[in-house]
């Protein structure tokens, strides 16, 4: 059994605040969905993200995307283009709604949307007589999607975005941030975000009317009356006031969160590039700035005489290092078999040779060299 500490892959990273938030929730007797934490945590993330953005905090990213769906208007056999190399909570809120998502594959230099996929099946769609009622981007692992395509296109044929920055908060596309490019968009504070509220998600938009419909339907859809009356069906989707008050605490601390992820896929880069076979997700141009919020390799076995991505996550993991695969996208999943999915094989591609790397902020210099050793030993530089 090895008895060296475990790595984990991106553990919750607490900035020194959190309880004096959360005990003042409990000081003032505000433990419920209303309170100051969550005002302040919402404008604390509207200064962050800037452009004239409006935040409703939620209890998760995944209610923050049905919610955009509701208010999208997208209902019962309906359909909606998803990014299919993503994780289930981007396409699992389509079938809440009794909707078909529609998965479009990624392109190589982001491993996101592919903008001619996007155009391809939006243009299916409609010869098929069923024109999308929504698309769903995603900025994975926080290296920003090809926006400026993907908006132009959705523009062209009138169909709004939802945009799903769950994993970008502090990602930034041409001198904007990630999590405000979308009619809508969603960003996830999950125990192994960037950042964390334990659990949590927040909506965001430029339009303050949809902010404002989207908390009446968070709340249970209560019409304005001195009684209990309801004229549609509302969800208990509102983030409570502990939980904001983790999340004021962890805005205080986002900018060093970013910077030391990236430092850790620096160190990565830089101890790893004498492998040939090993090759990283990286961004594209000066004009993109990702928060690599988890560092992501691809492993060419015929080029380290064998060795796949497999082979380096079970050498991990027994030195007690925890790895992940890449998402396996959902054109390949069980669940969403009979979905139609336009691509070419770029997400199966990267899924059979992807791994993800420990990146969380809270690792230290030795828990990377660590890693580095384990990935070095099993395969080998090339010094020549």
């Amino acid at each position: 059994m090895n008895m060296q500490n475990r790595i984990h892959l991106s553990v919750a990273h607490l900035g020194g605040r959190e309880q004096e938030y959360v005990k003042e929730a409990f000081d003032s007797n505000w433990v419920t969905t209303a309170g100051h934490n969550i005002d302040a945590f919402e404008k604390d993330l509207e200064k962050f993200l800037g452009n004239n953005s409006h935040a409703l905090a939620l209890y998760s990213g995944t209610a923050a995307i049905h919610l955009a769906l509701i208010l999208m208007d997208v209902k019962d056999g309906d359909e909606v283009l998803c990014q299919s190399f993503t994780y289930s909570a981007s396409a699992n809120p389509i079938f809440y709604q009794r909707a078909t998502p529609v998965f479009v594959d990624s392109e190589e230099k982001t491993w996101n949307m592919s903008p001619e996929h996007l155009e391809r099946a939006i243009k299916d769609r409609i010869k098929k007589g069923k024109k999308p009622k929504a698309v769903i981007p995603v900025h994975l692992y926080g290296m920003p999607a090809s926006m400026d395509e993907i908006l132009a296109i959705a523009a062209k044929y009138e169909i709004p975005v939802i945009e799903d920055a769950a994993e970008s908060l502090g990602s930034v596309y041409k001198g904007i941030n990630c999590g405000t490019f979308g009619d809508l968009s969603i960003l996830s504070f999950n125990g192994n975000k960037i950042i964390t509220t334990a659990g949590g998600g927040v909506l965001v938009s430029g339009n303050q009317e949809l902010i404002r419909k989207a908390l009446y339907l968070s709340t249970q859809a209560r019409d304005a009356t001195t009684h209990y009356q309801h004229s549609q069906i509302g969800y208990n989707y509102r983030m409570s006031n502990i939980l904001a008050g983790i999340g004021r605490a962890q805005m205080q601390v986002l900018p060093q969160r970013i910077e030391q992820r990236r430092k850790n896929n620096i160190y990565y880069r830089e101890h790893l590039s004498c492998i040939d076979g090993i090759s990283f997700l990286t961004e594209s141009s000066p004009d993109i700035f990702s928060n690599y919020w988890l560092t992501t390799i691809l492993v060419d076995k015929a080029k380290t005489g064998g060795a796949d991505w497999k082979a380096i996550q079970e050498k991990l993991e027994e030195a007690n290092i925890e790895s992940r695969p890449l998402w396996k996208p959902m054109h390949l999943q069980p669940v969403f078999r009979d979905c139609p999915f336009y691509g070419d094989g770029t997400s199966d591609a990267l899924f059979e040779k992807g791994l993800c790397l420990p990146s969380g902020s809270i690792l230290s210099e030795e828990d990377l060299q660590r890693v580095v050793e384990v990935i070095r030993k099993t395969v080998k530089c090339d010094t020549r």
